[in-house]
C-alpha cells in the first residue's frame, strides 16, 4: 500500500498512489490539445509545485549544447547551466536513469541552487527514443522522495510534448 497522508483541509486520508493518480489526470486535462512546449512546461511545473507536498522547487532542464539549461520552473532562482555529470541533474543527463536522493548532503558533487534542500528525485525526459531533459524536483525534508514519485513523475512529465485530444485521436 502506497504511503499514506492528509490532503487539503476537509479533504480524508489518501494515499500517495492516490494522489498521483489525480495528479495525472489534472496534466492530462490542462495539457491537452496545448502543444506549446513553454506554455506546457510552465503549466505543468506549477501544477506539480502547488499539488505535491513538501517541495521547495520544481525545474524543468532542456538538453541542449550538451548541457542542461533551466526552462520553467517554480521555487527559489535556479542553476541556469549543469554540465553533464554535475550534481544530481547531470548525473541523470549521464546515466539516462532517475535519481532518487534522500540527502543531497551525501550526494557526492551536488550542486546546491537552493541552500533549503534535502532531498531531491531528478527523472529523464525521453521525446521518443532521445533524451530531451530532466524534471528536477527538490524537497526541504530528508527522505522525501521514493520509487512511487520515480514511476508517477516519469509518466506525467512527457507531457510537456502534449497530450492529444482522445475525441480528435483518430484525426492525427
Amino acid at each position: 500500500m502506497g504511503v499514506r497522508f492528509f490532503c487539503k483541509e476537509g479533504e480524508k486520508m489518501t494515499t500517495k498512489v492516490d494522489k498521483y493518480e489525480l495528479l495525472k489526470q489534472q496534466a492530462e486535462s490542462l495539457l491537452t490539445g496545448e502543444f506549446d512546449l513553454i506554455a506546457n512546461m510552465s503549466n505543468l511545473a506549477s501544477l506539480i509545485f502547488s499539488e505535491l507536498n513538501d517541495l521547495n522547487g520544481t525545474s524543468f532542464y532542456r538538453f541542449k549544447n550538451d548541457e542542461l539549461i533551466l526552462g520553467p520552473f517554480q521555487g527559489k532562482p535556479a542553476c541556469m547551466h549543469i554540465k553533464v555529470g554535475a550534481g544530481v541533474c547531470g548525473t541523470v543527463a549521464k546515466n539516462l536513469t532517475a535519481e532518487i536522493v534522500p540527502d543531497v548532503h551525501k550526494f557526492s558533487g551536488h550542486i546546491a541552487c537552493d541552500s533549503a534542500s534535502k532531498s531531491e528525485i531528478v527523472v529523464p525526459i525521453f521525446k521518443g527514443s532521445r533524451f530531451w531533459g530532466v524534471l528536477d524536483l527538490d524537497s526541504p525534508k530528508y527522505n522525501t522522495f521514493d520509487e512511487i514519485d520515480e514511476k508517477y513523475l516519469s509518466q506525467i512529465a512527457p507531457l510537456i510534448f502534449g497530450v492529444r485530444s482522445k475525441k480528435y485521436e483518430g484525426a492525427y
